[in-house]
């Protein structure tokens, strides 16, 4: 059994405020690239092996003892996505196993129980649903004293022309753990006016952009999206975008062209949206140029599907 899992693009959070009585809940999408990869094959003991094996162990054994599985299984995580980057690397490998175990053992459970059962999911569900499915994703947030998976509220499909070019600087990682939770018990409510006006944007402007296949309006929607959500966190990262190479390649992707630009959840990675497979290329250049040795770029079209999962 192997299973093929992209990256994560987090493209902004709805609600700090909790007023109205939910949490967080978001925008994102799934990048062709980078991607994780890895297979899992029947065993009567775990044993886990290939890249970020520390973290697939935990997961694994998680998975095992939720569903109360006494048997095993070998896997090879034969390729991860860049940790604390800001693409969903936990996420997507957690989901990646117990999807994998859940298919070797039987076990009948969807995307959002498989969240549940591995403990993701508690403030972001973005990585939940592009695991389940492609396009752009809006969920709904959790409910104050929940840790449920936020529902999923909408998903509409990228005109297939459009290419987002994912940029990984190196740099310091973005936050995640108990460092996250610390940085967001810090941070101020922002205010009824900007909580309401991200959420105008989503629905008066972003999503029906992307239904026209307008990719200018889309991508100022987004980019004020970007600029209105960063100010929220910038206490806890030094600006509307994580100080270094991202501030400046999100500045720079706009210069060269991008319609849309963005930090991904707390960074380092940044993206530019492009029409047409043309422009993308030429963006890369200039990317690749500038970054020399010190990060990797990727291009592609958004997904269009979930994870792939497949029987060798």
């Amino acid at each position: 059994m192997c299973v093929e899992a992209y990256a994560r693009l987090h493209f902004g959070v709805l609600d700090l405020r909790g007023s109205g009585g939910r949490w967080f809940g978001g925008i994102g999408a799934s990048a062709s690239a980078p991607s994780l990869l890895l297979s899992v094959s029947p065993a009567d003991t775990l044993t886990v092996e290939g890249d970020d094996t520390d973290r697939a162990t935990a997961f694994a054994r998680r998975f095992l003892e939720h569903h109360r599985l006494e048997r095993g299984a070998r896997i090879h995580v034969h390729r991860a996505l860049p940790s604390h980057a800001g693409l969903g690397s936990g996420t997507q490998l957690a989901l990646s196993i117990a999807r994998a175990l859940a298919e070797l053992h039987s076990v009948d459970v969807d995307s959002r129980a498989l969240a549940r059962a591995m403990g993701r999911a508690q403030r972001s569900a973005i990585g939940t649903w592009t695991f389940a499915g492609g396009g752009l994703v809006v969920e709904g947030g959790r409910r104050a004293k929940s840790d449920e998976c936020g529902p999923l509220i909408a998903r509409l499909p990228f005109p297939p022309s459009w290419r987002c070019v994912v940029v990984v600087p190196d740099g310091p990682p973005g936050i995640s753990g108990a460092d996250e939770a610390e940085a967001f018990a810090r941070l101020a409510k922002p205010s009824e006016y900007d909580v309401e006006h991200v959420s105008h944007l989503v629905l008066m402007a972003l999503l029906p952009a992307l239904a026209d296949g307008d990719l200018a309006a889309f991508g100022r929607a987004l980019t004020e999206i970007q600029e209105v959500t960063g100010r929220w966190f910038a206490p806890a990262q030094g600006g509307t975008f994580a100080s270094g190479p991202s501030r400046a390649f999100v500045r720079q992707l706009a210069e060269w062209g991008a319609v849309g630009v963005g930090q991904s959840s707390w960074g380092p990675t940044v993206y530019g949206i492009v029409d047409g497979a043309d422009h993308a290329t030429r963006l890369v250049e200039r990317v690749t140029g500038a970054l020399g040795s010190s990060g990797r770029v990727f291009e592609g079209p958004f997904r269009s599907e979930g994870a792939r999962v497949w029987k060798t």
